[in-house]
């Protein structure tokens, strides 16, 4: 098996129906679907033993979260011998024939490369980009994230626009390609996570060591969404205002220190600028949270205002602080390195300002 597929489920009986006979038929030779299944409690498992007998399982004794099961999963996994690649795949993920190929043929030909995504077509409408991870995505300095093809509530029709194979700032989980040395050495998935926002920041700590992110565009597949948490969930809205602060924490320090040592620092004074810089941007982040959690409350939106408070109260409890000592440390190892690129202006209000013209000014701009 050199690549694992590995479709982590939770009570998605229908979707594994549906979606795993289209996938299974498109297998090249060296591929394998494993499901690892988050103790559901619907008909997921015996779906899987009744119709799908011969697809390898993993039954976690409980639902971990999409970081926990595939960290989990993955480590169950990791002395398959001559795995090279693993793909993390949502449920609801429909692949034509031939998805595969074109990925596997890009990482292999560039090592530097950890990890590649396809397009993401909406399952609805199959000509237009899903909103979860379009053709790939970018996170402007505040650390709001938006894709080519995808800002805020817009998404484009794809007419061919995005169709050079593209680096960028991160790629969706829903279908992602990951080189298993990479997984291995970044440690997988930020278990604090749970959910959402987990594949920017191992995207950025990737990137911070060295290595690039790529959509490949000759390969596309179409994502029905909202499957286990629907878009207006407050859930889902706290796990985003939290673990985008996590995620801050974890890389924005770092992308600092490598910019400044760019610009001629040693690397202690690269640290200490961008330490105080990384704790400024969080402390900004928040307040902007603040703004948010006030507009929900001015409308009516309490459940809303609330998942803001509980994020940054589980932020909270869950940091790890940004040391300067750490931060030199690894400023000193990581020299020569080039900084992540981050989208230099506030994505939302000048999404707001361009309107429909916002994806022409991106793809002039990045």
């Amino acid at each position: 098996m050199r690549t694992a597929i590995v479709i982590l489920n939770w009570n998605t009986a229908d979707y594994l129906r549906r979606f795993l006979p289209p996938l299974l038929a498109s297998l090249p030779e060296g591929a394998e679907v494993v499901v690892a299944d988050s103790a559901s409690t619907d008909e997921s498992m015996k779906v899987m033993d009744e119709q799908f007998p011969s697809v390898r399982k993993i039954r976690l004794d409980k639902n971990y979260g999409f970081t926990g099961g595939y960290n989990r999963a993955f480590k169950e996994l990791q002395d398959v011998h001559d795995m090279e690649y693993f793909i993390l795949m949502n449920t609801d993920i429909e692949v034509p024939e031939g998805w595969l190929e074109p990925l596997i043929e890009w990482m292999d030909a560039h090592p530097d490369c950890a990890a590649c995504a396809p397009k993401l077509h909406s399952w609805y409408k199959r000509d237009t980009f899903d909103y979860a991870g379009a053709a790939g995505g970018m996170l402007d300095h505040f650390g709001y994230p938006f894709c080519r093809g995808r800002v805020l509530k817009k998404v484009e029709k794809d007419s061919g626009q995005y169709d050079s194979t593209h680096e960028v700032f991160w790629a969706t989980g829903a279908c992602l390609v990951m080189r298993k040395s990479a997984y291995s050495e970044m440690g997988g998935l930020d278990d604090r996570f749970f959910a959402h926002m987990e594949e920017i920041d191992l995207c950025w700590r990737l990137q911070l060591e060295g290595m690039i992110i790529c959509i490949v565009p000759s390969s596309v597949v179409y994502h029905l969404g909202g499957g286990t948490l629907p878009q207006d969930s407050p859930w889902k809205l706290k796990l985003n205002f939290r673990n985008d602060l996590l995620m801050l924490e974890n890389n924005a320090a770092k992308t600092y220190s490598l910019e400044n040592m760019s610009k001629g620092l040693s690397p202690q004074k690269a640290a200490s600028k961008a330490v105080r810089k990384a704790r400024r941007l969080i402390f900004i982040r928040k307040c902007l949270d603040r703004c948010s959690a006030a507009v929900y409350l001015l409308t009516g939106k309490i459940e809303y205002f609330k998942a803001v408070l509980h994020a940054h109260k589980e932020f909270k409890q869950l940091r790890r602080g940004i040391e300067l000592a750490g931060i030199e440390r690894f400023a000193e190892s990581h020299q020569g390195i080039p900084a992540p690129r981050l989208f230099r202006r506030w994505i939302i209000p000048l999404a707001m300002a361009k309107g429909n013209g916002i994806f022409e000014y991106l793809r002039k701009t990045l």
